[in-house]
């Protein structure tokens, strides 16, 4: 009969903390994501009950927030494929390594996606009132975006660094 000591440190090899990371990479910023674009979509609906041919307009802002949610997905991708979660066996140590490089994407994005929504959300109103301005509610809702493009971006420099040193 195996101790939990046992269980606990077969459980949680190196391996499975790079697979942790992968899923945070794919949680978070679809969690926010989520959020950011149901804050788009309730502003949307109040815009196209009062004048439904602005819907077409409401669009990209509605789409913007999900990006995040796919940068997250990207990451995970990269951590399962070049950390070779799949086929061999990670030492602990770069478990930990893949786990921590998911860090940047997975709060950055959880973050930037809400709040990004918040944002988009109130280009609708812009939308609303003046919608020749709809642009400039974009680019304002674009700038958040940076944000989760540099933690994509950490977090891809991470993985691919990882990949490099290991060949």
């Amino acid at each position: 009969m195996k101790t939990f000591i046992e269980y606990f440190a077969q459980l949680f090899n190196g391996n499975t903390l790079a697979i942790i990371g992968a899923a945070l990479a794919v949680i978070l910023p679809g969690i926010g994501s989520a959020r950011g674009v149901n804050l788009v979509a309730r502003a949307t609906a109040g815009l196209i009950s009062e004048d439904p041919n602005k819907y077409g307009k409401s669009m990209l802002l509605q789409a913007l927030p999900m990006t995040q949610g796919i940068y997250g997905m990207v990451t995970a991708f990269l951590i399962m494929i070049f950390g070779g979660v799949m086929t061999t066996e990670l030492t602990l140590a770069t478990g930990a390594y893949y786990l921590f490089a998911a860090m940047p994407i997975a709060f950055g994005g959880l973050y930037s996606a809400i709040r990004q929504g918040e944002v988009a959300a109130a280009g609708i109103s812009v939308l609303a009132k003046r919608p020749d301005a709809v642009g400039k509610a974009v680019i304002s809702a674009s700038f958040v975006e940076l944000y989760a493009i540099l933690g994509l971006l950490i977090s891809l420099l991470l993985i691919l660094m990882k990949t490099v040193t290991l060949a």
